[in-house]
């Protein structure tokens, strides 16, 4: 199994998974001009990609996803409240080829197998994903609002994970943000900081585990290195720890 992260961060997110013959996108939060290039770059071509899938209505997740699908003829994966909220907060404009699926169902796309985990993120209709082949199982898991019952067994059961470590407490409680922002990234709504992600990992990851990513850090309230030093500090380096970039592409190792 190939995954990409063509970019993670409050300014747009948008994760590349392939296995044999089937290659996903999952949200749609940049520009496709950019996820076409990215993807060229890593030597892969977006219109062989089989489905875009969004997991909630947030602008950087899928403001471009009417986009995906008028300029590569990509359908679109995307709950009914999601689609709908969506369609409120700004213009998808039309979307050729729609699919809906349930929070919390598993849909089959090619050799993939999607399960749809709902999250307690304050979208309308949030999930977090994992993605499995025949013999891997990789989670993208960003947007959670906070641990919820069931997480670390998602948790447990895979090989490679993408999980958010939005923000740094102390660069969020000094930071410049008005109060009732700085009190919805630390609700239970919110974000994982850097410890509760690096904690999650630690008490639910398996042998099984072989990389970690910590994605969709926040531009004002954390940085690269002290998310990944609060990892190491508690995993103790026992498997690869990358983090993804705001800005670019990382091709994680593949499993």
């Amino acid at each position: 199994m190939i995954v990409i992260s063509l970019q993670s961060g409050s300014n747009g997110n948008c994760t590349y998974v392939e296995s044999g013959d089937t290659a996903i996108l999952i949200d749609a939060g940049i520009p496709g001009s950019d996820a076409a290039n990215r993807l060229e770059a890593a030597g892969r071509d977006i219109r062989a990609v089989k489905a875009v899938v969004i997991s909630h209505d947030h602008a950087d997740h899928c403001r471009a996803a009417g986009v995906y699908s008028r300029m590569f003829g990509i359908p679109l994966h995307i709950t009914k409240p999601t689609m709908e909220a969506a369609g409120r907060r700004f213009q998808l404009g039309h979307v050729e080829r729609l699919e809906h699926f349930a929070a919390g169902e598993t849909i089959r796309i090619g050799a993939l197998r999607v399960e749809t985990v709902p999250t307690p993120h304050d979208g309308a209709d949030g999930v977090a994903f994992v993605v499995q082949d025949r013999r891997r199982r990789v989670g993208v898991l960003t947007d959670l609002g906070h641990v919820f019952p069931g997480l670390p067994d998602v948790v447990r059961s895979l090989h490679g994970v993408l999980i958010e470590s939005n923000y740094d407490p102390d660069l969020l409680s000094n930071g410049p943000y008005p109060e009732w922002l700085k009190a919805r990234i630390r609700g239970p709504g919110g974000h994982l900081s850097n410890s509760e992600a690096a904690e999650l990992i630690r008490v639910a990851a398996s042998p099984c585990l072989e990389w970690v990513c910590l994605a969709h850090l926040s531009e004002e309230n954390n940085t690269s290195e002290l998310a990944l030093e609060r990892s190491r500090r508690e995993l103790r380096e026992v498997f690869p720890l990358l983090a993804a970039s705001r800005f670019g592409e990382l091709v994680l190792p593949e499993l």
